[in-house]
């Protein structure tokens, strides 16, 4: 019996044909993921905090063993990251440094962002966004102070889940819009949704 593996940019089934070694499903997929590595920050890319995930989601270490948001031990460099075939795709741990992501979900209909999400991406101003694993929420990239981890609803009935600490973001590198590659200031954002 052969596992399924996935293809690491559109998560979708990898041809029956692919090598074992193959990480996409079409070259199509190759070049889009290596344009995505150039768009993610260097203030993410220069910490040893990466890991490989699933596609379920389940953090791995670049051998394929299992690891942990808590234990750096498990964690590595960026071009070890993404040069590993473990898992589906790239996943960045926040430790409590001061770099935090606000994962807006469902947030995406057809490419347009719902009016609650246009507000808190208008909001953030300068910094990265980049499309969700799933295709239709955002992850919003900056710097801030979070005392912990929150879910919270926001008015007009979206949900933004904000992280700092002892979580893993799993990490597309497809840019949203025309955001820039650096991460901005998001205390302002984090205090007024807290």
């Amino acid at each position: 019996m052969t596992t399924r593996r996935d293809c690491e940019h559109c998560e979708g089934p990898m041809p029956i044909a692919a090598r074992s070694h193959a990480r996409f499903c079409r070259p199509a997929c190759r070049a889009a993921a290596h344009r995505a590595a150039r768009t993610i920050p260097a203030e993410l890319t220069s910490r040893p905090r990466w890991i490989r995930r699933t596609s379920r989601k389940v953090p791995v270490a670049v051998d394929g063993s299992v690891a942990s948001s808590t234990d750096p031990a498990t964690w590595s460099r960026y071009r070890n990251a993404a040069a590993s075939d473990a898992g589906v795709g790239l996943g960045f741990v926040l430790d409590g440094d001061g770099i935090v992501c606000l994962d807006l979900d469902h947030c995406l209909v057809d490419g347009e962002l719902l009016p609650w999400a246009q507000r808190l991406v208008d909001d953030a101003g300068a910094t990265w966004v980049e499309v969700s694993a799933s295709g239709d929420g955002l992850h919003v990239w900056g710097h801030g102070a979070l005392p912990h981890g929150r879910r919270i609803t926001v008015d007009g009935g979206g949900s933004v889940e904000l992280y700092g600490d002892g979580r893993y973001i799993a990490v597309t590198g497809r840019t949203f819009g025309g955001t820039p590659q650096r991460l901005g200031d998001l205390q302002h954002v984090i205090d007024s949704l807290l």
